[in-house]
């Protein structure tokens, strides 16, 4: 802790294709502050070396030096994070994250490389409530980029594509592999590529659609976090989805969304330091 009371704390969201950082600035009083956010995909690359090339980076972007951190918590996939001072469950983060990025959150859906969670929670970013897809259905982040691998096309094409499409061609099953296979069969058809993206947007944002209203999701905002939350073509059809389903929540995604967990996990962590601090604080007290 700086003389002034301010922070700098560091969240490190480990997931199965990216490692995200977020650096962010806790005054003493006042709004807290982001200074810098990285992605490191993967790549098959070693894990443990990805994410401490990846610390000095961006710190260095934040422009402070290591020794100014006062804490650094790991979420996700964390314990590869040996500099850590603390670890924070990814529902935990992802929901303070939430909270952080947009106040009005009250429902939050995690969708990540592997499988997707929907999440209730309070104005104090407290989980009321959550539900789960599993790891083998088709609506994961993962399955979303092999597709668009065997398409040909790149993620960050998917979500304008999508939005583009004319007749979407929904995919019917929920198993990952029979998924594709559906795909396959579309391109022998002669399905439009922005077509089959749509179609495969609309089946998994059924899914997540059905997660919310599980959770008890009603008239509320509910923000997109994680790895596809950047996808404005999935964020579209779950609207759709929702609007089908008579259900009047506002679905929506912030430019910083893929990063809660990360700045979750900062926040998380700054708050627990001061709690030390102030409990280290009373203990001197209380011997003097």
């Amino acid at each position: 802790m700086n003389g002034d009371g301010q922070l700098f704390v560091v969240g490190v969201d480990v997931g199965s294709s990216a490692v995200k950082t977020a650096v962010v600035r806790m005054p003493a009083e006042g709004a807290d502050e982001i200074l810098a956010l990285r992605t490191d995909r993967i790549r098959r690359r070693d894990l443990r070396k990805v994410i401490h090339e990846a610390y000095p980076l961006v710190l260095a972007e934040a422009g402070i030096e290591p020794g100014e951190v006062a804490y650094t918590a790991s979420t996700g996939e964390g314990e590869l994070v040996d500099f850590r001072r603390g670890h924070f469950y990814g529902m935990t983060t992802h929901a303070r994250g939430a909270v952080f990025l947009e106040p009005q959150a009250r429902s939050v859906l995690d969708v990540g490389a592997l499988h997707a969670r929907a999440m209730r929670i309070d104005a104090r970013s407290k989980i009321l409530g959550y539900r789960m897809t599993s790891q083998c259905a088709s609506g994961s982040g993962q399955f979303l980029e092999n597709v668009a691998r065997y398409l040909g096309v790149s993620l960050d094409e998917v979500g304008p594509l999508s939005c583009g499409a004319r007749s979407p061609e929904q995919v019917s099953s929920i198993c990952a592999v029979l998924a594709e296979t559906d795909v396959i069969n579309m391109v022998s058809r002669g399905i439009a590529t922005a077509d089959i993206l749509k179609g495969i947007h609309l089946s998994m944002a059924g899914r997540y659609v059905k997660l919310l209203r599980a959770i008890g999701a009603g008239e509320e905002h509910v923000l997109i976090t994680g790895g596809l939350a950047a996808d404005a073509g999935l964020a579209n059809a779950m609207r759709e989805c929702a609007e089908q389903g008579e259900m009047s929540m506002t679905i929506h995604t912030h430019p910083d969304s893929i990063y809660a967990g990360a700045l979750g996990a900062a926040l998380w962590g700054g708050f627990r330091h001061r709690v030390l601090a102030r409990r280290a604080a009373q203990a001197r007290r209380e011997v003097s």
